[in-house]
């Protein structure tokens, strides 16, 4: 095994329809090392309990268990492999299929209309620690992080909303060009560089230059604090 090989990002796939699963594991084997897959609930926390993968791609409605699906499997395997990060990927955009997994501790969620390209990049980018949600979802999830559950399916966000609604802090904001004040915006929606680059029309390595100078300046470590910090003041 060549050094490349060796530092691939380490993934597993969970979906209990064999053809999709097939397809996404096709997709990705050129780019991750593919340790394990599952179709149902004790499957899927046995195999990543056996396997440790760095990311899990998991599909929200998994029979199996005790009905709870992506939720259940998350919650059950974490104790086994409390390092593997959670990316869900369904056909489902209801919020209350979106708030589960969050809830539960997912690292992002996106839809399966998401490309190729795109489903890479998101693996990657769960990887180094980012939120990723398809755009279409942002504005739950957003919500779910000022915990204005009410009715859209989603309450709060464990402890990471538990600080939402205060107060707005325009000297942090203030910090922040104006352009940095777009990138964050969008960021903290769920776009992902891509779609930043293409919204502004500016170059991916110029969006990574802004999210860093984001980050250093409000004293951020990564995406997920800035979408919180974001959602915090209602400013996404």
């Amino acid at each position: 095994m060549n050094e490349e090989q060796s530092t691939r990002i380490r993934v597993a796939v969970v979906d209990d329809h064999e053809m999709f699963r097939a397809g996404v594991i096709a997709t990705l084997r050129d780019s991750f090392d593919i340790v394990g897959q599952a179709a149902d609930v004790p499957g899927s926390v046995a195999m990543i309990a056996q396997t440790k993968p760095q990311v899990v791609l998991l599909d929200v409605h998994v029979p199996g268990g005790e009905g709870g699906g992506g939720a259940e499997i998350l919650l059950k395997s974490r104790p086994y492999s409390p390092d593997t990060v959670f990316l869900a990927l369904s056909v489902s955009d209801a919020p209350q299929d979106v708030g589960a997994v969050i809830r539960a501790g997912a690292q992002g969620y996106v839809t399966k209309t998401i490309t190729g390209a795109d489903l890479i990049s998101s693996i990657k980018q769960v990887h180094e620690g980012y939120a990723v949600f398809s755009p279409k979802l942002a504005g739950f999830v957003l919500s779910a992080f000022q915990g204005a559950g009410g009715g859209n399916g989603f309450g709060a966000v464990g402890e990471a909303g538990s600080q939402a609604g205060g107060p707005v802090r325009d000297e942090e904001l203030d910090r922040l060009s104006a352009r940095e004040q777009e990138v964050m915006r969008l960021i903290a929606r769920g776009y992902t560089y891509k779609e930043v680059a293409a919204e502004l029309f500016i170059s991916i390595k110029t969006v990574e230059t802004h999210v860093s100078s984001v980050l250093r300046k409000l004293q951020l470590s990564n995406r997920t604090e800035l979408t919180r910090w974001a959602a915090d003041r209602r400013i996404a």
